[in-house]
């Protein structure tokens, strides 16, 4: 899908910190799950991800995302029985931090950078829950939980999401491969997920 757009950009030589605001230009991986893991979006059969009515809504409200968000695309997404994986790729025109590389040689240089530029804001991240702000991941997947709830709970069908969210910068472009392959592959290999649990209502 974008990894041709992802191919040399995006890249940072950092794990997840204070300095990083999560507005920022990147590819970021997302997984949201259901509250106690319970299988709200449907079951694995035959290796394949048959979806409940409220996998259905999780699914297409995914794929709105860039409608309500400026400069976000999309990468490999899948839904599970109580959970969901997602890219968000945040690609804003106009930025102060330039995260296109050339070649692996301006990693150095350009993680300096961005520290220097983390410095000016004083500490992005101690500000992250201050202050949310438009186009934060934190946003857009507070945005997208709220309307599946909404959307489920409009129409009677059962549903609640756990509270927090996983998410990681995705650093490289072999990151951005595996990640993909990872969400692709997740159906077929729901029985050594680390997600999975047994489907109460059964």
């Amino acid at each position: 899908m974008n990894k041709e757009k992802f191919q040399n950009k995006y890249r940072i030589s950092s794990i997840r910190a204070q300095w990083w605001d999560y507005g920022w230009n990147g590819a970021y991986f997302i997984t949201i799950c259901t509250q106690d893991r319970e299988h709200y979006f449907g079951e694995i059969q035959n290796n394949k991800m048959v979806l409940s009515e409220v996998g259905i809504i999780a699914d297409l409200l995914w794929h709105q995302i860039p409608i309500h968000h400026k400069n976000v695309e999309l990468g490999d997404f899948v839904v599970m029985p109580n959970h969901i994986h997602g890219i968000l790729i945040i690609d804003k025109q106009s930025t102060n931090i330039d995260l296109d590389f050339a070649n692996d040689a301006n990693i150095v240089q350009t993680g300096h950078a961005l520290s220097q530029h983390a410095l000016s804001v004083q500490n992005p991240g101690s500000q992250r829950f201050q202050n949310i702000g438009k186009n934060t991941i934190s946003s857009i997947v507070g945005s997208y939980k709220s309307a599946v709830t909404k959307h489920a709970n409009r129409l009677g069908y059962q549903h609640q999401w756990q509270k927090l969210f996983y998410d990681n910068i995705i650093r490289s472009n072999n990151d951005y491969q595996r990640i993909s392959d990872y969400i692709v592959s997740n159906p077929e290999n729901w029985t050594k997920d680390k997600f999975k649990t047994e489907d109460k209502s059964k």
